[in-house]
C-alpha cells in the first residue's frame, strides 16, 4: 500500500496525488493556450526486490515540463513479460486517475500518451503488441522506445 504521500518533484518535494494533480494543471493553466502533452511510462529495476517507477510528465510542447513520480518496491519478479505487463498496468492505472481528474476539472483535452519500455530490438520485441495493444485498447496514445522517454529516460532516472 502506498503513503499518502506518494509522489514527488524534483521541484517541489514530496506530495500527494491531489496536490501532483493541482500542480499540473497550474502548469497547463498558466499558458492555455500552448499545446501540452501528458506523458505516463514506468520503468522497473531487479534486484533483491523489484522497484517500480511510474513519472508523469506535463510538456508544453516546446517550452519544457515538469515531471512527478511515485516509487515503490514489490516482490522479485525475474520474468521480463511478467514485468513489462506490471509496469503497464500501473502506467494505465495513472492514466485512468489523472484522466478522470482531468475531466473533472474541465482540462479534459489534454492528450494522454503512455510510454512503454519495450522496442523492437531487444528482449521486448516479442511482446510490443501485446503492451501496445493494452494501452490503446485502454484509449490511450501508447509510445515505444526510442520514442517513449517517458519510461526510458524519466522514470528509469529514478529507479537506479
Amino acid at each position: 500500500m502506498l503513503s499518502p504521500v506518494e509522489y514527488v518533484s524534483p521541484t517541489f518535494g514530496k506530495m500527494t496525488f491531489e496536490e501532483m494533480f493541482a500542480r499540473l494543471v497550474e502548469f497547463v493553466r498558466q499558458e492555455p493556450e500552448s499545446p501540452h502533452n501528458l506523458i505516463i511510462g514506468t520503468d522497473s529495476l531487479l534486484s533483491d526486490q523489484t522497484c517500480f517507477v511510474t513519472a508523469i510528465i506535463i510538456h508544453r510542447v516546446g517550452h519544457g515540463g515538469r515531471y512527478f513520480y511515485r516509487k515503490f518496491f514489490n516482490r522479485k519478479i525475474e520474468s521480463l513479460r511478467q514485468r513489462i505487463l506490471y509496469e503497464a498496468s500501473l502506467s494505465l492505472e495513472i492514466a485512468s486517475k489523472v484522466s478522470a481528474h482531468l475531466a473533472s476539472n474541465g482540462v479534459s483535452k489534454l492528450p494522454i500518451e503512455v510510454h512503454l519500455d519495450v522496442g523492437d530490438q531487444g528482449e521486448t520485441k516479442s511482446i510490443i503488441r501485446e503492451v501496445v495493444g493494452m494501452v490503446t485498447g485502454s484509449g490511450y496514445a501508447a509510445k515505444t522506445k526510442p520514442e517513449a522517454y517517458g519510461a526510458t529516460k524519466v522514470a528509469d532516472k529514478h529507479s537506479k
